[in-house]
């Protein structure tokens, strides 16, 4: 791996897993605006999420969802957009300890 791609790999501080739900925004604008919204992926540090409501990177945003049984209202800032594929990123800011370790059971659970 180069030193680029071996920086790019390991920017992410949790491992991610591939998990498909469905994903509530509370802001009552988004929630009119984001329909049928779902992830694509997710860690303990954020998640990737297919909408095609524009975001702008730095945005702020909370979410609610159930992940495997498990209910969390979490906020979080754009990562990242990627318009072509109508996919944002979002990493989680202010997670408490107890939701940042029920995170990382919900994580290990997909990978059974």
């Amino acid at each position: 791996m180069t030193g680029d791609a071996a920086a790019y790999a390991n920017r992410r501080a949790d491992e991610r897993v591939t998990a498909k739900f469905a994903v509530r925004f509370e802001q009552t604008e988004d929630a009119a605006r984001a329909l049928r919204v779902f992830s694509i992926n997710v860690s303990a540090g954020g998640l990737c999420l297919r909408t095609r409501k524009a975001y702008d990177v730095g945005a702020q945003v909370r979410l609610s969802m159930d992940i495997a049984g498990e209910e969390f209202h979490l906020t979080g800032i754009i990562a990242w957009v990627r318009d072509e594929q109508e996919a944002i990123g979002v990493r989680f800011t202010d997670v408490s300890d107890e939701d940042r370790e029920r995170l990382h059971r919900v994580v290990a659970s997909f990978k059974r």
